[in-house]
């Protein structure tokens, strides 16, 4: 007896060590993450010669507003100026955490505006053009929140690394700006979202770059029959899928890429007067080509976008009702557009850009037979459905000093509408109906007119 007992306790100290050497390995083999922070103070200074569409406390511009007679005077002919901080930003980034070759990081970004809260400009409307809510207190707004896992040193010569991201991130349509410091960054004139994804980038070698990703929508939604809403791609049950291809060499690269998004506008109808379930689904693909160059102080990049929809992306698009199916269910079809931009930059302490946009309204690529109401069409919600096309010219410089940049920009941006085509009176269920119509292709083509907005932009931020 007296020898098992030491046995059995001789085996207990030994798991105890063990245990111990174990803890202490794992102690050693804990993961330490290196933290670098960062962000800046900003503040904007801008005029603008026309009402128009922004967002942000009108620091993120899209585009002037239509002309709006009301007893003979234009009441968006209206000058005004706004200077805020609200776009001053914090950030975090965290790497140097790895297991044998594959790395660990993450990244944590805000800013300053989400909404204006503490504000009231009740009958704003009634005695100014607009109403929306220019002034309160700034509240904090997540932009980016995403980790990363990369494994590196793979194939036979060790040079192919397969990365993902996963979390809020940068939209990899939207992912590629040019050279602007203004808020907007040359939207609408390309894609522009912050959204939830799956993202994975495979290097192939010191040139090629594959990419995919599974994308939600979040800030930036789709449009629809209820609205701007992310409850159509939700019940749709179908996250937006993306993939491009890169090359890259030296100071070159170029990439091109398709999206594609498939929602579900509705789940609920009316059918023989009955509330039944529909088969809703709307599809729609946009493809995008982008390339840069830099050499020593010069630097160019562009970028065109084509294809269908769009409107979740900040683009001048969206899609139509075209017609009604079995049971109830409606038939959609996606408005078509072109959008571009060309960005030179020029200097490192003075630094010259020039932005040049254009954005073409392609409308439906079939058309429709009968009537097309305006409420039938789903539109980007910053922009309006009677666009046929516009263009932006944006020279700006700025004064880079140690950390402190300084900068000055113009932008004139010109925007034709159209008229709709007419009132038409129909007959539904015996009853007479008018409806306000476009033409078959839902594109304002009818007395086009352009109108435009001179921007005047300042930019003071300090950088840390």
């Amino acid at each position: 007896m007296k020898r098992i007992y030491l046995l059995l306790s001789a085996a207990l100290l030994s798991l105890c060590a063990l245990n111990l050497s174990a803890a202490e390995k794992e102690q050693k083999a804990e993961p330490k993450n290196n933290l670098k922070f960062y962000g800046f103070i900003r503040n904007y200074f801008a005029f603008d010669s026309r009402e128009s569409v922004s967002g942000t406390g009108d620091l993120f511009y899209y585009l002037p507003k239509d002309v709006k007679m009301v007893d003979g005077i234009d009441v968006n002919d209206q000058p005004s100026f706004v200077f805020l901080a609200l776009t001053s930003r914090l950030g975090v980034d965290v790497s140097g955490y790895s297991i044998d070759n594959v790395h660990f990081g993450a990244k944590l970004e805000a800013d300053f505006y989400s909404g204006l809260s503490n504000s009231s400009n009740a009958n704003a409307g009634v005695y100014f053009p607009g109403n929306t809510k220019i002034s309160g207190t700034a509240t904090y707004r997540l932009r980016q929140a995403y980790a990363t896992i990369t494994w590196k040193e793979l194939g036979k010569e060790q040079k192919n690394s397969v990365g993902l991201k996963i979390g809020q991130a940068w939209h990899p349509m939207a992912a590629d700006h040019p050279h602007l410091f203004s808020l907007e960054v040359g939207a609408p004139f390309g894609p522009f979202s912050r959204t939830p994804l799956v993202q994975m980038d495979a290097n192939l070698g010191s040139n090629w770059i594959v990419s995919a990703a599974a994308i939600w929508q979040m800030q930036y939604q789709s449009a629809g029959p209820a609205g701007a809403s992310a409850m159509y791609m939700k019940y749709g049950m179908t996250p937006e899928m993306y993939a491009a291809v890169a090359y890259k060499s030296g100071g070159f690269l170029v990439r091109g890429g398709v999206d594609m998004v498939s929602i579900k506008p509705r789940v609920l109808g009316e059918y023989n007067d009955k509330t039944v379930r529909v088969s809703d689904r709307k599809t729609s693909v946009l493809g995008y080509v982008y390339t840069q160059y830099s050499h020593k102080k010069f630097a160019v990049k562009a970028k065109t976008t084509f294809g269908q929809g769009g409107e979740h992306m900040n683009l001048m698009s969206g899609y139509a009702k075209v017609g009604i199916g079995d049971g109830g269910s409606w038939k959609y079809e996606s408005l078509r557009n072109s959008s571009s931009w060309l960005s030179l930059s020029y200097g490192k302490k003075w630094q010259g850009v020039l932005f040049l946009g254009y954005v073409k309204n392609l409308g439906l690529a079939k058309g429709v037979d009968g009537l097309l109401p305006k409420e039938d069409v789903y539109f980007c919600g910053n922009g309006f459905s009677n666009i046929n096309q516009m263009y932006r010219i944006n020279p700006q410089i700025i004064y880079n000093i140690g950390k402190m940049n300084v900068g000055l920009e113009y932008q004139w941006t010109a925007v034709q509408y159209g008229d709709y085509s007419k009132s038409v009176v129909d007959v539904k269920d015996g009853q007479p109906v008018t409806y306000t119509t476009l033409n078959a292709r839902a594109l304002a083509t009818d007395n086009l007119h352009w109108v435009g907005n001179h921007r005047i932009n300042l930019m003071v931020k300090y950088n840390f």
